[in-house]
């Protein structure tokens, strides 16, 4: 299948923003075309129509960049999780949490290309792994979601937390890869943002021992 992105039109052809905001926008969809190992700084100074002074000046490198990018992203993820109803369930919030995260992604394509194949990785320019405070603060909700369940007797005792978390946001960040690849290459993973929540309200009854309650409404594209 051919990778369909959306509109290419240079950056600079939208109505009038900030050289650091034109800087973001043609970086974020450079990066979620062509990969960040294979986007330079020229070319996305030339896609917002600046400098790569400017550039330099606004961001202090390619890999700052895309800190940001995928910062911003995370925050725009954290203000649809903080819409989850306080007096739910704590197992339903969990699975309004997680929905609310394939739900921003869905809305973003080259978000969702970033944060499925490029959040993670190791680069030639730097062998630190991106872990941004936004993901942090995604981790430490599911964290503290987990534990009043526990303490509340919904999850077994004898497994660990972080593994849990770690299995929770695996799958989730899994499912929305394979339907990355998917849109990239020939790897079949048809199924529908539907099948994924499905699944993913599978996974969480395994861990509680018990069926979810109705879905939770609000999460909705």
């Amino acid at each position: 299948m051919g990778f369909n992105m959306p509109d290419a039109n240079n950056v600079r052809a939208m109505p009038p923003v900030s050289s650091h905001d034109r800087i973001l926008m043609a970086a974020k969809r450079l990066f979620a075309l062509n990969g960040y190992e294979n986007t330079s700084t020229v070319a996305i100074a030339r896609e917002a129509g600046t400098s790569e002074s400017q550039l330099m000046k606004h961001f202090g490198s390619k890999r700052g960049l895309l800190a940001v990018i995928l910062d911003r992203g995370w925050n725009s993820v954290m203000a649809r999780v903080q819409t989850a109803p306080a007096n739910s369930a704590t197992v339903d919030r969990l699975s309004y949490v997680l929905e609310a995260f394939v739900t921003e992604l869905e809305n973003d394509p080259d978000l969702k290309n970033l944060m499925v194949l490029e959040a993670g990785r190791v680069r030639k320019d730097n062998r630190d792994v991106m872990i941004g405070p936004g993901f942090q603060q995604f981790s430490e909700l599911l964290s503290g979601m987990l534990t009043e369940m526990r303490d509340q007797g919904q999850i077994r005792s004898d497994l660990s937390l972080e593994a849990v978390r770690a299995a929770l946001v695996g799958m989730t960040e899994g499912l929305l890869r394979d339907q990355v690849l998917a849109q990239r290459s020939e790897f079949h993973a048809s199924y529908t943002s539907d099948d994924l929540k499905k699944a993913l309200r599978v996974l969480i009854s395994a861990f509680t021992g018990e069926g979810l309650r109705q879905p939770l409404k609000a999460v909705n594209s």
